[in-house]
Parts: structure tokens; C-alpha cells; sequence
């Protein structure tokens, strides 16, 4: 796929996601993911801080940018929000 992943990441102000943008198709698309994703499926410790989560999004990049470029497709028009369904084997939600 066409996208380009950013870097530029934060966690939001309640602490619950990462929120981010990727550039796809020539748009740019805002995203997130939630804290739970990153324990979860991304070796993120439970309860870390901002530093240790924004770590974890990072070295998933690729699984990331992958899930976004998947529900993008399906739903051009809406901000991504990617949550545990959106990584389990199954597609079910967790």
C-alpha cells in the first residue's frame, strides 16, 4: 500500500491511546490506538509510562500502519481508531 507512517506520535491527554497520523493514499489520516493494544499485542508493560508506550507503538510500526491501512478501507471517511479486534487472530472482538 501507498502510506507513509509518522513518527509523530503522542499519548493523549487521559493517557487510554496513542494518537497519530498517516499519510495514505495522498490524505492525511488521523489515527489511534488504545493503551490496551499496545499491553496487549505489542509488549507494552501494563500501567507504563508515556515514554515506554510511545516505544511500543514505534517498534510496531509496521503491524500498526497495516491494521490502519486495512480499516481504511473499509471506512475511507472516518478517523482510525484501531482497538484488540483489530489484532486478533480471528477478527473477533477480544
Amino acid at each position: 500500500m501507498d502510506s507513509t507512517f509518522t513518527i509523530d506520535a503522542r499519548v493523549s491527554p487521559d493517557g487510554k491511546r496513542v494518537v497519530f497520523v498517516i499519510f495514505f493514499r495522498g490524505r492525511a489520516v488521523q489515527c489511534s490506538i488504545t493503551r490496551d493494544v499496545l499491553e496487549q499485542h505489542f509488549w507494552a508493560p501494563i500501567g507504563t509510562n508515556d515514554t515506554l508506550l510511545l516505544k511500543a507503538y514505534t517498534d510496531g510500526h509496521k503491524r500498526i500502519t497495516a491494521a490502519v491501512e486495512r480499516k481504511f478501507l473499509k471506512v475511507p471517511d472516518e478517523p482510525i481508531k484501531l482497538t484488540a479486534a483489530d489484532f486478533s487472530h480471528y477478527g473477533l472482538p477480544e
